[in-house]
């Protein structure tokens, strides 16, 4: 009997201790996220500073192009193990610095991401605008250099900006579905690039499902991160007789299960139908009391807009109809449409004074 206690004792004292455990090594990650949020904060804001320098020099005081070469010799020789002194880098930080320096809205932005993010940001993006959705998008979705270069190569802010376009006929009646179809637009776009998944020019539909299932990543990349993986062919049982859905995930952030059927060919009203039963199905059987209704995706290779308007006219279940490409897109006549409609305002950064930045 005392045996039986001293090893009842020596678990507790065990599970204590993992316990423990557990706390510190959290508190350790915390203070390194910390630390380096810190130093990423105080490098940006020395940058800033050199910029600013720089910017000072040549405006009042008449300095030519030559004083960053000089300066970049100098500060090189006063700490010659510190890296970022480059002539190169130097004229980044001007740049970075006449970027935003009329823009107070954005001038917190650039310290929360990486120095090489703001330098990828200042080469690849052209307007104020377009610099403010990647600055965001890093900051939310933690994008790593690689990661943003594809996203700004994909035209991901043009495509983003081409869905909210005010003329755009909304595929869902909002007021006869529940709450969460409100929210659809925001976290599902109308168009996607999968270009990672490195198809051939013709595929099958189960072949597409085990490219995306080989390249979660990057598919978790261009559809946002807070989406989680549920399963594939994922079973429905009903009357006893089972159904598959291709794709099933759960998104964190509408708190719902997501359901994507993929189609290889152009978009048939006949989907939505079956769609509809999919969702009945996973909001009877499987969602939890506190997830909000699902969603449904049905994911084609192309689509019309009268059909699927149409389509989705009688719908009585959120779903929304996207369509991809698996090559990446020509951005260029994708920004020569963008530049044929007119933003709404509520994408639109307010200018300082009214003035454009230079």
């Amino acid at each position: 009997m005392a045996k039986e206690k001293e090893i009842d004792m020596s678990r507790k004292q065990q599970q204590v201790y993992e316990k423990s455990l557990s706390s510190i090594i959290k508190k350790v990650e915390e203070s390194k996220h910390k630390a380096i949020t810190t130093v990423n904060k105080l490098l940006i804001e020395l940058y800033w500073y050199i910029g600013e320098s720089i910017t000072e020099l040549q405006e009042k005081s008449k300095w030519g192009d030559g004083v960053v070469e000089k300066l970049s010799q100098d500060l090189r020789m006063q700490y010659p193990n510190q890296s970022g002194f480059s002539v190169r880098n130097l004229w980044n930080m001007k740049r970075f610095y006449r970027t935003y320096r009329r823009c107070e809205k954005l001038q917190a932005l650039p310290a929360e991401i990486s120095w090489t993010n703001n330098v990828v940001i200042l080469d690849k993006t052209k307007t104020i605008e377009e610099k403010e959705f990647y600055l965001k998008m890093c900051l939310k979705e933690r994008w790593s250099s690689r990661e943003l270069l594809r996203q700004i190569d994909s035209a991901y802010y043009e495509r983003f900006m081409l869905s909210q376009k005010p003329e755009k006929l909304m595929e869902i009646e909002q007021s006869k579905l529940p709450v969460i179809a409100q929210d659809i637009h925001k976290h599902l776009r109308d168009e996607y690039v999968l270009e990672f998944l490195d198809l051939s020019e013709t595929f099958s539909e189960k072949e597409l499902r085990k490219a995306i299932l080989d390249n979660l990543r990057d598919f978790f990349l261009e559809f946002g991160k807070n989406l989680s993986f549920v399963g594939e062919e994922y079973p429905l049982v009903i009357d006893n007789e089972e159904f598959r859905v291709d794709l099933l995930f759960f998104h964190r952030e509408l708190k719902c299960l997501i359901p994507i059927e993929l189609k290889i060919g152009e978009f048939k009203p006949e989907y939505i139908g079956k769609m509809q039963f999919y969702l009945a199905a996973l909001d009877e059987l499987i969602k939890l009391p506190k997830e909000n209704p699902s969603v449904g995706l049905i994911l084609c290779r192309s689509k019309k807009q009268g059909i699927v308007r149409f389509a989705l006219s009688k719908a009585y279940k959120p779903i929304k109809i996207s369509s991809f490409t698996t090559k990446l897109p020509d951005k260029k006549l994708i920004q020569r449409r963008l530049e044929m409609i007119k933003i709404p305002e509520k994408f639109l950064i307010q200018k300082d004074n009214g003035k454009k930045e230079s």
